[in-house]
């Protein structure tokens, strides 16, 4: 969604970035886990279906992503990549374009970061 092309969310422990074309390969690698692909209900894409599906995401009216990154190791060091930080998404779906106050959301953390409890909370979180 090009709403959110120039938001930065920084909680405590979770950075939440738009999800762009430098976050494919990372992305695309944990989606070849079956376990990732039952629990998201995805199925298998190649990588050059993957960089499609993300430039969809991105034009897309009703939908809003964001990658999920730890905050700790993203500030530890500056000129880390966000790849390298990345620990999952957070997925908005808006159900009533009328209303944009109303959605469904979906997180989604695949690893590589905090225990999956706090980065999961962190990300939709107010505080």
């Amino acid at each position: 969604m090009r709403l959110n092309q120039n938001t930065l969310l920084l909680g405590k422990k979770v950075v939440l970035v738009p999800y762009t074309s430098e976050h494919v390969p990372r992305y695309h690698e944990w989606m070849k886990s079956e376990e990732l692909q039952r629990l998201t209900a995805s199925e298998p894409l190649t990588l050059e279906q993957e960089y499609a599906m993300q430039r969809s995401w991105r034009e897309d009216a009703d939908k809003c992503t964001f990658i999920v990154l730890d905050a700790e190791k993203w500030q530890a060091q500056p000129g880390t990549t966000e790849e390298s930080c990345m620990v999952g998404d957070v997925n908005l779906f808006l159900t009533d374009l009328e209303d944009p106050t109303l959605g469904e959301i979906e997180v989604m953390i695949a690893g590589g970061g905090p225990p999956v409890s706090a980065p999961s909370w962190s990300s939709v979180s107010p505080k």
